[in-house]
């Protein structure tokens, strides 16, 4: 199981898709974490990304959540700069991701109401090798991208 405390190169070797939850989930081998293999297209308020997350039941399972903001980066791939494509190591088995904005769980302990989002999409010109913004937990509609396992912990920045 992952562990946070090495990268692996080899997409094949990190990404395992999980036939146990009907191939429905991903299983990361470099965190630990299991992802939902298909997003949904569908961009949400911040209540209801959270909502979602919770009430998934892939691969006939439940105990899916909102990622935390480091859980959520940790599958961005900075060396990808293609214009319109998603951040994802190339050869990535996940189907459906977006390359736009999604909702993390992690709240601003100095701002109230304001929550840490990813952009998944390539922004020409920008020296961020991640694409990290702020947004208002009661307006703006994101992507959600739920996971399991590991802890979710204080998800305060």
């Amino acid at each position: 199981m992952g562990t946070w405390d090495r990268k692996i190169n080899n997409v094949q070797e990190r990404f395992r898709v999980l036939s146990a939850f009907n191939n429905e989930a991903v299983l990361d081998r470099e965190t630990g974490l299991v992802w939902e293999r298909s997003p949904s297209k569908q961009a949400v308020l911040w209540p209801n990304a959270r909502l979602i997350s919770a009430q998934k039941a892939i691969g006939g399972r439940g105990g899916w959540r909102l990622p935390t903001f480091n859980e959520l980066t940790s599958l961005v791939d900075p060396a990808v700069v293609v214009a319109g494509a998603p951040r994802l190591p190339t050869g990535h088995p996940f189907l459906n991701v977006q390359a736009g904005v999604y909702w993390s769980s992690t709240l601003f302990t100095e701002e109230s109401g304001f929550t840490l989002t990813v952009n998944f999409l390539f922004v020409a010109g920008s020296d961020a090798p991640i694409g990290v913004n702020d947004a208002n937990t009661n307006g703006g509609l994101n992507h959600v991208w739920a996971v399991r396992g590991g802890t979710a912990g204080p998800s305060s920045y």
